[in-house]
């Protein structure tokens, strides 16, 4: 490669060591013996040395190392080089790369090592220049990691220009951020602000070791913008307001860097504030035209480049050195105050004119524009002529399209410049645009700089021209084109629709404010989804309700699909604020939109689930009815994963099992996550019930990886639960304690309510033998008083405190039979089989007899169900009741057969396990020892039919039936479901013979 090669050499120890001095020497001499030329004497006397090519540059790299190698410490030696095209790019580069070495190390980069074979390669790296990574090489191998930027959680910019000057300001700067949680840049646009920060975090990453992270607010329009914006640069978890993401940052040691302040200067303001007050190791670094003015705000004010830095800049961004316009470039640096911005954008235009005929042009316009206005900056003033300068330069083609670009809040792509700028040059203008500076172009997409936008904006306003309707266009026909991804492919509709957020919430400010609505409407049905994504959904119910407010009378479908978008979002945000789902299925249904109906008595069903089943049962089977008979895939799937949390709590695996294998992967591909997560985890449980915690503990993981992308906490939290759950049942709960202290945190510091974390932190106190603890976290959910208190979510819990008070010596029958009651109105036979176990448990030393019913019937109720797992339990209750009654047999060969399935299956043991005699004998498999508990009741125990083999719930249900009582009156009179009635009747038909109640009336009771 053609150029320059530098060397750079420093010494890892302290200055004051003898080998700093002799190893000094030995550069200075490598200096003047080598071919190459003394640069400059850093650290008193330590070089950069220039060579003409590598293959000198590395032959003194050897020298110095095997001279170093005869000097006490000369270990501690590093050294640096790297070929570049030109001198200072290369000096600087290679100094950056020098910060990298650890002592011992000679580094190279890429272009040096190009036709070397004896080099280690390093891998990709980045450098603290914040250039973009690249491939480094060690010309001796030390096996030591770099000291890279990559070291450091990060998420700063790449910045393809290289940091010109700068130094005092760089060094000045980390001794402030050294004794001060808040430091503000502030200063004009343009003014370097934003990368002489970006500069700074960089060299002192390793200060946090939590991370540096850079959060751009230049397209932030409201206050609520800023946690969202932290959050998704760290990537945290988020919801409306902020007390969330300080409660995840308060322990965190972390640099937060927040560009672009200004817009919105007094939300940021109140957010900083915030956050240190919540968070005592987390530092701000930012930017803005003008200070937070918050206490203990440090203000540094972003000096103008002093006149060789400016040169320097200059002469980089021109690309090439003119040693006969040394005058003019003066000139020029020094009418532009040295500010940056400035700079770059006179010279990018040394392609077209001389530095003479620039420094001409600036002359012309500073008379116009720096004449005594009133209330402006003198640097302003001074960016402000050279923006418009720069502007007069463009032609009109150019002109056009700079001014029309105003309209985009954040970024754009080239099909909407294309689009709202109008003519068929667009892409070669935008180019233009870009060599210009005046248009920033990144990852494909594109956009302005805040400054340099509200400049065009005063153009365009000039120009008469109002774009916001062509926007508004624009953008609605993207999101409409868009709508049918959300049925097939959510993943894709999110990359497309969310780098466009800023210029959505603008086209539907534009849109619902104007006369005619229909359009702000329609795009606000369009984007219903959006809202589901970075925990936004009370901005979207907003919109949503703005939206159906416009045109309250309105009885089309756009009223339907805006009354759908409110009612999906607000499952999750205000289920109760507005009866969406009931306005919306009452309109579909007038409509005959047997779509939109499907979807919307899903979503009714959901409002019916928490007390009856049945309803919401039959209201998914209609759902699902109408969605399969067009067609539409998405609106069953809706209904059967409602159906598939409905057969889990009941316990119907057999019948859930298929639906499961139908929805699941749809759902996942589909990028239907929410629902999706919601189906895998309850299919999780399920598994675990049957006695499959190992695959329930592979599906839980991929219900946690389904929800995270959405980065909505409610989600997140129930996946994460789950894992948690099997972790503990399975004996890891230091594991489980672990993946639940970030919700722990999050609900500690920030109050968020995260709706399973009672019953997870609950199961694992409990299994930690943690008593107290188990009973305080479930408290609340299981309080008679509770708003949940008469509708399945209590009987979930009951079990579990009812277990930890037995432990400690307590009364628990009552929350056992409120819990078996539960079960029973709700049909949920898991729990009514754990309450009837542990009521069978506290009967046993006084009333063996009817500890021997409820213990039989809960183990009956497992065995039907299929759960496995359960049936373990059930095993050693019975044991402990045989060992009660004198058959210790019985009890040995019981109990050791539930050890052995624990161990077969997976389990962990409980730790309220009864103590129980041990069997020499080989142990039974589970489902023969199941068996054996079955037949050797012994003299007490209930024959399999007959009379004397009915439970005692089952008698109560004979009682009824012979009075007349129907299904549903008997379901109301036991409280349980019909369809618990109906099993209930199948099994006694069974063991008394007969077919129906008829045949049932006619027995006589012995």
């Amino acid at each position: 490669m053609s150029g320059v090669t530098v060397l750079a050499a420093s010494y890892a120890g302290a200055a004051s060591a003898p080998a700093y001095a002799r190893l000094a020497g030995l550069a200075a001499e490598l200096a003047a013996e080598l071919p190459g030329e003394l640069l400059v004497r850093r650290d008193a006397g330590w070089p950069v040395i220039r060579y003409d090519d590598p293959a000198g540059a590395i032959a003194a790299a050897y020298t110095l190392r095997e001279s170093a190698s005869r000097v006490p410490a000369g270990e501690l030696l590093r050294i640096a080089v790297h070929t570049a095209p030109t001198l200072a790019p290369a000096v600087r580069h290679a100094e950056h790369l020098l910060a990298l070495a650890n002592p011992g190390q000679t580094l190279l980069t890429a272009t040096t090592a190009a036709d070397l074979t004896d080099v280690a390669d390093l891998g990709v790296h980045r450098l603290r220049d914040l250039g973009s990574p690249e491939r480094i090489f060690e010309l001796t191998s030390t096996a030591e990691p770099l000291r890279s930027l990559d070291g450091v959680p990060n998420n700063l910019p790449v910045m393809f220009t290289s940091f010109v000057g700068r130094r005092t300001q760089v060094a000045a700067l980390r001794t402030q951020l050294s004794g001060c949680r808040l430091v503000t840049l502030t200063g004009p646009g343009g003014s370097g602000k934003t990368r002489l920060a970006a500069q700074t975090a960089a060299q002192l990453a390793e200060r946090w070791p939590d991370g540096v992270w850079w959060v751009d607010l230049s397209g932030a329009t409201g206050t609520a913008q800023i946690p969202e914006a932290v959050a998704a640069a760290i990537g945290l978890l988020v919801e409306s307001g902020d007390r969330l993401l300080i409660g995840q940052l308060r322990t965190r040691r972390a640099l937060i860097c927040l560009d672009n302040c200004e817009q919105i200067i007094d939300g940021v303001a109140e957010f900083v504030l915030a956050l240190q007050a919540g968070c005592p190791e987390i530092s701000v670094l930012a930017t803005s035209r003008e200070p937070l003015d918050l206490p203990g705000e440090a203000i540094w004010r972003v000096p103008a480049l002093a006149p060789d830095e400016a040169r320097a800049l200059f002469a980089e961004r021109a690309g090439t050195e003119f040693p006969q316009s040394e005058q003019a470039i003066r000139s020029i640096c020094a009418r532009l105050d040295g500010m940056p911005l400035a700079l770059e954008l006179a010279a990018a235009w040394v392609r077209t004119l001389t530095p003479e005929q620039i420094e001409s042009g600036l002359s012309d316009r500073f008379g116009l524009l720096t004449r005594n206005v009133r209330g402006v900056a003198a640097r302003q003033q001074t960016l402000a002529a050279s923006i418009d300068w720069s502007f007069e330069l463009l032609d009109p083609d150019e002109r056009r399209v700079f001014r029309r670009l105003a309209v985009f809040a954040g970024g754009f792509t080239l099909d909407a410049a294309t689009v709202i700028c109008g003519g068929d040059d667009v892409l070669e203008v935008l180019a233009r645009l870009v060599d210009k500076s005046l248009v920033v172009a990144e990852g494909g997409r594109y956009r302005l700089l805040e400054t340099i936008r509200a400049y065009a904006a005063l153009r365009l306003t000039e120009a008469g021209e109002d774009l916001r309707d062509r926007h508004l266009d624009h953008y609605l026909h993207v999101a409409e084109a868009a709508e049918p991804l959300l049925d097939k492919d959510r993943d894709a509709w999110r990359t497309l629709i969310e780098p466009d957020r800023e210029n959505c919430r603008a086209a539907l400010d534009h849109g619902l404010a104007s006369s005619d609505p229909d359009r702000g409407r329609r795009l606000a049905a369009a984007l219903r989804w959006l809202w589901n994504l970075h925990a936004t959904g009370s901005e979207g119910i907003d919109y949503l309700r703005r939206a159906i407010d416009c045109a309250p009378d309105d009885r089309t479908l756009l009223q339907a699909r805006l009354l759908y978008g409110y009612a999906t979002v607000a499952d999750t945000v205000d289920p109760f604020g507005y009866d969406a789902a009931g306005r919306g299925l009452e309109l579909a249904t007038e409509l005959g939109d047997d779509r939109l109906r499907s979807l919307f008595l899903a979503l009714v069903a959901v409002g019916e689930f928490f007390t009856d089943f049945e309803k919401a049962w039959d209201l998914t089977v209609e759902g699902r009815r109408l969605a399969e008979g067009i067609g539409n895939e998405p609106a069953r799937n809706a209904n059967i994963a409602l159906q598939c949390v409905l057969l889990a709590l009941q316990d119907r695996y057999d019948e859930l099992r298929p639906l499961i294998e139908l929805v699941a992967d749809g759902l996942v591909s589909s990028g239907e996550r929410g629902i999706a997560s919601t189906v895998l985890t309850v299919w999780s449980e399920s598994l675990m019930s049957i006695g499959e915690p190992r695959e329930a503990l592979r599906v839980a993981e991929r219900a946690l990886a389904a929800a995270e992308p959405l980065a909505d906490f409610h989600r997140v939290g129930a996946a994460r639960g789950q894992v948690a759950t099997l972790l503990v049942r399975t004996g890891r709960l230091d594991e489980a304690r672990e993946l639940m202290r970030p919700l722990l945190d999050l609900a500690e510091t920030s109050g968020a309510v995260l709706s399973n974390l009672g019953q997870v932190m609950g199961l694992i106190s409990f299994w930690s033998g943690e008593y107290d603890a188990a009973v305080e976290w479930l408290a609340r959910d299981t309080a008679p008083d509770s708003p949940l208190a008469d509708t399945f979510a209590p009987a979930m819990l009951l079990p579990t405190v009812a277990a930890a008070l037995r432990a400690q010596g307590k009364d628990s029958r009552g929350l056992l039979e409120r819990a078996a009651g539960l079960a029973r109105r709700y049909n949920l036979p898991r729990i009514h089989a754990e309450a009837l176990d542990q009521l069978g448990r506290i009967a046993i030393a006084e009333q063996p007899d009817k500890a021997a019913d409820l213990l039989h019937e809960a183990l009956t109720i497992r065995v039907d169900h299929g759960l496995r797992t359960y049936a373990v339990d059930s095993l050693e209750s019975i044991a402990l009741l045989a060992n009660h009654t004198n058959r210790a047999t019985d009890a040995a060969r019981l109990a050791a057969s539930a050890t052995a399935a624990r161990t077969e299956i997976g389990l962990a043991t409980p730790p309220d396990r009864p103590d129980l005699p041990q069997s020499a004998e080989q142990a039974l498999p589970l489902d023969e020892a199941v068996a054996y508990a079955r037949r050797t009741r012994g003299a007490r125990g209930r024959p399999s039919s007959g009379w004397a083999s009915l439970t005692p719930t089952e008698e109560q249900v004979v009682t009824l039936a012979v009075e007349g009582l129907t299904n549903p009156e008997i379901a109301t009179r036991l409280f349980m479901s019909r369809g618990t009635v109906k099993t209930h009747l199948a099994h006694i038909y069974a063991k008394l013979d007969v077919s129906n109640r008829t045949e049932l009336a006619s027995l006589k009771k012995p």
